[in-house]
């Protein structure tokens, strides 16, 4: 059984230009931490970025392939289904493992468990959540509590947030659905600090400081 993980990346980003290319405070660009990541992980067969950009080659690790995708895959009508559809025309695979480099803390132990998952069957599709138990509001409204009940938030019973990183599902469920998740998908719970995730500068700025500040004084991995 073949399992692809596919990196999606374009580097005309309208919220913060060139984003995947940006540097750390110790030089290591955004790009890296996501390839350096699944390298680590045996039950990937196969890695791949998926860019439009020649200039992505120079960021390219060993062990790493890049294949060039269609630029009107980089504009903003294009959407993620897009994106999985026409790699997976490109590039066959039993199993996918779509990754994103403004996820870059995401644990070796979490991309095994959701892969896992799908490797034995037991689920069609995985993907890492944060757990919200807190009050929610939708359309101003109280979503799961009520004004003349509120529960204590450790009473509640939890919802959980899709995170941009990692999904895991087999081809036939994207084929079935035309998406990432399935009808039985696995919910891995992350961390605060890989729940994580780069749109803007001051989500750059954060993650800098603590990669720079927490993981690389406290944590064993290898980031």
């Amino acid at each position: 059984m073949k399992t692809t993980a596919l990196i999606p990346v374009k580097l005309n980003n309208q919220r913060l230009p060139n984003k995947n290319l940006k540097e750390f405070s110790d030089g290591t660009p955004l790009i890296h931490f996501v390839q350096k990541a699944l390298l680590k992980i045996k039950k990937v067969d196969k890695i791949c970025i998926y860019c439009s950009d020649d200039r992505i080659k120079n960021f390219v690790l060993e062990g790493v392939d890049f294949i060039k995708r269609p630029q009107w895959l980089d504009t903003n009508e294009a959407k993620s289904g897009d994106i999985i559809k026409s790699f997976i025309e490109t590039i066959d695979s039993d199993i996918y493992v779509m990754a994103h480099a403004t996820s870059p803390f995401i644990k070796e132990e979490t991309y095994n468990a959701v892969i896992t998952k799908v490797q034995t069957g037991e689920y069609d599709s995985a993907f890492a959540a944060k757990k919200l138990q807190n009050f929610l509001w939708f359309k101003n409204k109280p979503l799961n509590f009520t004004l003349d009940n509120a529960p204590r938030t450790q009473d509640m019973e939890p919802a959980y947030c899709e995170l941009s990183s990692p999904y895991v599902f087999r081809k036939e469920v994207f084929e079935k659905y035309g998406g990432r998740t399935g009808e039985n998908p696995y919910i891995h719970e992350c961390t605060e600090i890989e729940a994580i995730d780069i749109d803007y500068l001051e989500d750059f700025v954060l993650a800098d400081a603590v990669y720079t500040n927490i993981l690389l004084k406290n944590c064993k991995e290898d980031y």
